[in-house]
């Protein structure tokens, strides 16, 4: 596992847009199967179906502020976030899984059309994470696909589908 993409792992070979232009219908499918479920908890301290929608969309924010510093700013260092803060105590649970998924899917077909214009000249840009180091643009968008495929794994355990 890279350093730089903490999900690397999850990376499948496919195309790294296909990979992301897919995820919105595919957690649209996913909330449809588990219905109330979606609500949830998997296990102690797991978030739910629902929860992991609103994760996602937060994470699309975050992911196109840090696209557009990379394209906008010389070597710009973007700021880590904490996944549970933002989460902060009940503010997913009582958050809508519809809400999140129409958010999450307007974000990413924003930032897609963003992608889809910078690559391939802007994949070399570089960006460094306080955590990870030098990083590029391609590098933000290879994260985004492994983390996309991370959670359609979780969300595929949670509703019981094969893999």
């Amino acid at each position: 596992m890279s350093e730089m993409n903490p999900y690397e792992e999850f990376l499948d070979g496919r195309p790294l847009e296909t990979i992301l232009a897919a995820t919105p219908n595919t957690l649209a499918e996913y909330l449809e199967i588990l219905g109330s479920k979606r609500e949830k908890q998997p296990a102690p301290g797991k978030w739910t179906a629902a929860e992991i929608v609103c994760h996602l969309a937060d994470c699309e924010i975050v992911f196109g502020f840090r696209l557009r510093q990379t394209l906008a700013e010389d070597n710009p260092t973007v700021q880590p976030f904490d996944q549970d803060k933002w989460a902060w105590a009940e503010r997913y649970s009582q958050l809508s899984s519809a809400v999140a998924l129409e958010t999450f899917s307007a974000l990413r077909k924003w930032n897609l059309q963003l992608i889809h214009s910078a690559l391939p000249a802007a994949a070399g840009r570089a960006v460094t994470h306080p955590e990870r180091g030098t990083m590029t643009f391609q590098t933000i968008v290879e994260t985004m696909a492994g983390h996309d495929l991370n959670h359609m794994r979780q969300l595929r355990r949670i509703a019981e589908l094969p893999a």
